[in-house]
């Protein structure tokens, strides 16, 4: 029998589960060419939220990351998660943007493609089998495992089949939530080894302690490859440690044949990375063990406690962790993995936290209910499908999700313009478009300032200083105003910096450049604005923000606002949207009325409790006494 392979997680799902993410690329460098050395069937280095969050916090470019890791591990083969139709984000895309997602990443340094779906829905997994085959990368179906009154062998040996049939190269057994237990694993491979035939991986986390075990009898029942993650980043959300399991097959038939003493000094490293950051250790506690009645997935239980600091309400994951259950099972009990275990997560975090269960529902929730993720493992409750889809349009079930997505690579490439400079950042548009502008605009201004200052101050001296980052905050101002060139004088020293293609005129700034910017104090309110204030009628109520995020007017970039003043509502009405827990939340109208302020500019930031409009109910009548 072949020795067990192991393919390590440490740099994608082992900081994923236990560090949020948030692990920089100048973190992984140094230590990458040993962990090349080491001779794992793998390296996972990307894909999952490692996309996004180089984006949202890092301010990396997540594709310059992909091939900086690949430059550093020549030797080993390096592997991804992919979402099926969501690929690396929250929604499903287009065939075309699959097409050119797979071929891009394969291109940058992939060599294995883990595909799985939320759901366990093939259909969702199609495009990119396809995608993967074509570009002749290797296509690993994975399962996502997890226990439900619909959930059984039968069912997982079903879709395993499914997924041969798109011509998968392996099986992973995906149990993102720690739920199997050791002689359920032996019997799941011994099971697909002889129905489906295909190498078996296992994925398990360490969540509630149980996944050395697992790996202990999934390889003795032939498991081919088994994953796992260096000591300073396993247990507790992550995986098993690859020490353990080394020392564990050692002089067994099933021998790694890995150097523990490598192993060892590459963690090391990571251990001292750990302390530098500040970051917890991976630890298994009561709530952990819980697992078996909460399925709470490991990366999910780190995620949720994030939502909940940024709430101010982290005593109340108790309450939350007895939601979640609750709400998985009124929903047809889908698998708590990515995007769904986030959507199904966030609405028991609402239902805790307004007290009103089903108050607020997230928009991704509303198109899960409505079939637009695929269809739902188990029956849903018919209740709370009237509460949430109302009059909206439940997708017909022989329709595939992801065929009504058209959007193609050109379109978003005409959309982006010149803000983009590669297929990548194209790409990088298309999953996200407001991090992207984001990330792209200020990058490019950079790169912009960065040239036009060494082409326009040739003539400066060595001594003079000019404070770049002020003439980029100027270079924002200039391009959001539509101004050709910005000119900065100081002590004799003249910058130009000319907008690319921008026609405006040119803004002279005499201020001194060193100057540390300041931000002018609001003036204080006028005194009829006040009395405004004060003699709003007591008969309108207010829309508060039900959490921390931020208020978007529409439903999307360039699109009509919801509302506007004057607007008549009905009552669970859409008003606007707050973006939290990289969801969509729609907030909707109390009663049927009519929308007297709207009191925030689009794109502000909110705390709990601020007011988002002000609406007078339609109820609400002037009496008029009877004549005599």
């Amino acid at each position: 029998m072949a020795r067990l392979q192991i393919m390590d997680t440490t740099i994608r799902d082992g900081q994923q589960s236990l560090w949020a993410t948030r692990m920089q690329l100048g973190d992984m460098l140094p230590i990458l060419p040993k962990m090349d050395k080491v001779g794992y069937w793998a390296i996972e280095a990307w894909g999952g939220a490692t996309f996004d969050t180089c984006l949202r916090f890092l301010d990396e470019n997540p594709w310059e990351r992909l091939r900086s890791i690949k430059a550093n591990t020549p030797n080993t083969p390096l592997s991804m998660l992919s979402r099926g139709q969501n690929l690396v984000g929250y929604k499903h895309y287009s065939r075309d943007i699959v097409f050119h997602f797979i071929q891009c990443a394969h291109r940058n340094g992939v060599e294995v493609f883990r595909v799985f779906d939320a759901l366990n829905d093939i259909r969702n997994v199609v495009d990119n089998a396809e995608a993967i085959k074509e570009c002749g990368a290797h296509f690993e179906g994975a399962i996502s495992y997890t226990i439900s009154p619909v959930h059984t062998l039968d069912s997982f040996l079903e879709y395993g089949q499914q997924l041969k049939e798109l011509g998968a190269d392996s099986i992973a057994i995906k149990d993102m939530a720690g739920m199997l237990t050791p002689y359920r694993t032996e019997r799941m491979v011994k099971a697909f080894n002889a129905e489906i035939g295909l190498p078996v991986h296992i994925h398990c986390h360490y969540v509630g302690g149980m996944a050395p075990a697992n790996i202990i009898k999934a390889a003795e029942a032939g498991a081919a490859i088994a994953d796992t993650a260096h000591a300073p980043l396993a247990f507790g959300n992550s995986h098993p440690a690859v020490e353990m399991i080394v020392a564990a097959f050692q002089e067994s038939r099933y021998d790694t044949g890995l150097d523990l003493g490598l192993l060892f000094e590459i963690s090391e490293y990571w251990e001292e990375i750990r302390k530098r950051n500040h970051y917890k250790r991976g630890v298994s506690s009561l709530t952990h063990m819980k697992v078996y009645s909460h399925q709470v997935p490991g990366g999910m239980m780190s995620n949720l406690m994030s939502q909940l600091e940024v709430q101010k309400a982290t005593e109340r994951l108790p309450e939350v962790m007895a939601e979640i259950p609750k709400v998985r099972a009124e929903v047809g009990y889908p698998p708590l993995v990515t995007p769904l275990s986030q959507i199904v997560g966030t609405q028991a975090v609402f239902n805790v936290l307004t007290g009103k269960r089903w108050s607020v529902v997230s928009k991704e929730m509303k198109d899960y209910i409505c079939g637009y993720y695929g269809k739902a493992p188990g029956r849903m409750d018919q209740s709370i499908v009237s509460k949430v889809a109302g009059s909206a349009d439940i997708l017909d079930p022989d329709v595939a999700p992801g065929s009504l997505v058209t959007t193609t690579y050109d379109q978003v490439a005409e959309e982006i313009g010149d803000l983009a400079h590669s297929e990548e950042d194209v790409l990088m548009y298309a999953l996200f478009p407001n991090e992207a502008r984001t990330y792209l605009s200020k990058h490019r201004t950079s790169e912009k300032v960065d040239f036009l200052l060494e082409q326009e101050s040739s003539g400066t001296k060595e001594d003079d200083y000019v404070d770049i980052n002020q003439i980029r905050e100027l270079v924002k101002v200039a391009e959001e105003s539509g101004v050709g060139e910005i000119v900065v004088e100081e002590e004799g020293v003249r910058i130009a910096v000319r907008m690319p293609g921008e026609g405006g005129a040119s803004v002279p700034v005499a201020a001194p450049v060193l100057a540390t910017p300041t931000v002018a104090a609001a003036p204080e309110a006028p005194a009829q604005t006040k009395a405004a204030e004060q003699q709003r009628p007591s008969t309108w109520y207010a829309v508060s923000a039900p959490m921390v995020g931020t208020y978007y007017e529409a439903p999307a970039p360039g699109e009509p606002p919801f509302v506007k003043v004057g607007d008549e509502v009905a009552a669970g009405e859409t008003l606007c949207i707050v973006e939290a827990m990289k969801l969509m939340n729609e907030i909707t109208a109390e009663e049927m009325g009519t929308v007297r302020e709207v009191c925030l500019d689009d794109a502000t930031p909110v705390e709990f409790g601020t007011v988002l409009f002000y609406i007078e109910p339609h109820e609400v009548m002037t009496a008029v006494p009877e004549q005599a």
